[in-house]
């Protein structure tokens, strides 16, 4: 006779490693796999350079004064250790979802859906971040080629001078329209134009250096190590990248070997480029400029050279990238949602795959709504903060569940092993608590919130629908 399970076994049933690669390898009209270790590589790097150097600067600058080059090392080594923990679940259970399947396979339903409800939150919210400063290097090209400008009442969104900021709407239009013709397409346009923003930012850093003046760099942490560590906070969204390599775990080929390489290259790609570009952008202008100042890093270069083409040049690649992170981003949300509806935890409609583009056609145009909507109507600074707290908590979950997998499933199949362990994992899931911490008051609220909402909806409705408890699929309970 079988016993009724409770409502403690049934919060913290998790989901057999085995069916999610059964998921991803055998379902019916799934997404395919349709790339390789390249656009994979691209695709983390398309996702993290972006806003965190092309428009966070200027706020994270003010926070840290020069010293922002330490908080982008600090952001860097927690990504780093996170990263490494990446890779280990990535090549263990190879599947969408991210650190939401992750955390289904070893701590339990609830805790699941709790952080992709976090995972929802820091796509939706950072692309909508994203798309916000889309707009400031758009003008600066227009002004620089054309001598007119998008007036600031459709151009920012309310609260930084605007009614509503209609180029962010453009550009997700834009990517949605991308999506929509498929992963593959939307990759090798991902990889040209992340070559493209790579090589622009090697040209502000040559020019920068070239006017380099070490008179900038004091005070060097004017705001001491408060004000680092503040910066560190804020900018560890832009590191987002690393998380979007791991929802396209179905649609990569030999993803046990190649999810786990592409997350590690990726964050070296992206860490040496964030660093050297503030160096150089805090050493070729005073730190007191940055406040409030558009589309920085072409401001500094017409400024240093005297010429418009270094700054058009910029702004235009700026232009690029910020279509790029704004494109994977909304890429990896649709995953997500994707692989939670798959396991009964959201509606159908969001696992509705077309059968020829093979693309979740429905949910990259509800993803896309609702991106367009935040970015046109609020302002980037409470983005930024919403972003920041839901990656480290996505993070810290990664970090954790390395250990709980290595403890309930040692001889699972793994590409890659963190080393050190469990150092490492216990010192990222530190650093990202330390990141935490430095996050302001209104933002622990408006998470809170986002929070309660979410356990409602589970409550309400998830709980009584997932597949474990309607018999579809195996559970480990407890």
């Amino acid at each position: 006779m079988t016993t009724r399970p409770t409502l403690w076994t049934t919060l913290f049933r998790c989901k057999p490693v085995a069916d999610f690669v059964v998921a991803g390898e055998g379902h019916s009209h799934g997404l395919g796999r349709k790339f390789g270790l390249f656009q994979l590589t691209m695709l983390g790097v398309g996702a993290t350079i972006g806003t965190g150097i092309f428009v966070a600067l200027t706020t994270a600058v003010p926070e840290a004064g020069p010293a922002v080059s330490v908080s982008f090392v600090i952001a860097g080594i927690t990504a780093a250790l996170t990263a490494l923990c990446y890779a280990e679940l990535a090549s263990a259970v190879p599947v969408a979802g991210s650190s939401y399947s992750y955390a289904y396979a070893t701590m339990g339903e609830l805790a699941a859906f709790l952080i992709g409800a976090c995972l929802l939150l820091e796509y939706g919210v950072s692309a909508s971040a994203i798309a916000v400063g889309w707009g400031q290097y758009l003008n600066e090209a227009l002004s620089l080629t054309t001598g007119w400008r998008i007036p600031d009442a459709i151009a920012r969104p309310p609260g930084a001078g605007g009614v509503v900021n209609l180029p962010a709407v453009v550009l997700v239009g834009l990517c949605l329209t991308l999506l929509l013709r498929g992963a593959k397409e939307s990759t090798s346009v991902n990889a040209v134009l992340v070559l493209l923003k790579l090589a622009v930012l090697l040209l502000f850093v040559c020019v920068a250096f070239a006017h380099f003046n070490t008179d900038n760099l004091h005070p060097f942490a004017p705001k001491g190590l408060i004000g680092i560590g503040s910066a560190a906070s804020s900018i560890f969204f832009s590191y987002i990248g690393i998380d979007a390599v791991s929802t396209a775990g179905e649609e990569v080929d030999n993803p046990r070997r190649n999810l786990p390489l592409a997350i590690i290259l990726s964050l070296l790609i992206v860490t040496a480029a964030y660093i050297l570009v503030a160096v150089a952008a805090v050493g070729a202008q005073p730190w007191t400029a940055f406040k409030g100042q558009e589309a920085g890093l072409a401001v500094i270069l017409h400024t240093l050279t005297g010429a418009a083409w270094p700054a058009l040049a910029l702004s235009l690649g700026a232009i690029a990238s910020i279509f790029s992170v704004t494109l994977v981003v909304l890429y990896g949300q649709t995953r997500i949602l994707y692989a939670m509806s798959r396991d009964g935890l959201l509606p159908a409609f969001f696992r509705r795959v077309d059968p020829v583009r093979q693309v979740p056609r429905q949910n990259t145009w509800v993803v896309a709504g609702g991106v367009a909507l935040l970015a046109a109507l609020v302002p980037l600074d409470v983005l930024v903060n919403l972003t920041s707290m839901g990656t480290l908590i996505a993070f810290a979950s990664v970090s954790i569940g390395v250990i709980l997998l290595r403890r309930s499933r040692p001889d699972l199949p793994r590409g890659y092993r963190v080393p050190l362990y469990p150092v490492l994992p216990i010192a990222s899931a530190a650093f990202c608590l330390y990141l935490i911490a430095g996050l302001p008051k209104d933002t622990y609220l408006l998470f809170a919130v986002w929070l309660g909402g979410a356990a409602a909806l589970y409550f309400g409705y998830s709980r009584r629908r997932s597949l474990l408890a309607t018999g579809a699929a195996g559970a480990s309970e407890g």
